[in-house]
């Protein structure tokens, strides 16, 4: 099994209804399919995060893995932009903000994620027109 696609892949918390929101909206303005999604509960994001020495890492930090380079946090997303269509794309321009601010306002909402947009029992199941996008 390859434990990484030629793509982007952006780990996130299956159960979390903002993570699961990110990546649609992720997948909706990604209109050549550049970024791949797997959630960091699947049996494959687990064997990833171990394998990169990640297994640490709580629910609360997305992972983006591009070209061999690890980010986590606000990082990661700031990243994801720049694979988006349109004025989208110019979100990952929220990089020119030091990475200590960024991560604290990234901490707040992750931490408080479950209470602001609630959780699901299991995690996110894409439609089978989207299964395409996750490496799973």
């Amino acid at each position: 099994m390859d434990l990484l696609p030629d793509k982007p892949l952006l780990l996130f918390d299956g159960v979390c209804n903002l993570c699961s929101t990110e990546v649609q909206f992720l997948i909706n303005h990604d209109s050549k399919g550049n970024l791949m999604f797997t959630s960091q509960q699947s049996e494959r994001g687990q064997a990833i995060l171990n394998n990169l020495n990640l297994k640490h890492l709580d629910l609360q930090t997305v992972v983006l893995i591009d070209n061999n380079l690890v980010y986590t946090k606000s990082a990661a997303i700031i990243c994801t932009f720049k694979y988006l269509d349109g004025v989208w794309r110019y979100g990952y321009f929220l990089n020119i903000i030091p990475r200590f601010i960024s991560d604290f306002f990234y901490g707040i909402l992750a931490k408080n994620r479950y209470r602001w947009f609630g959780q699901k029992e299991a995690c996110w199941i894409p439609t089978k027109a989207l299964r395409q996008r996750f490496w799973e």
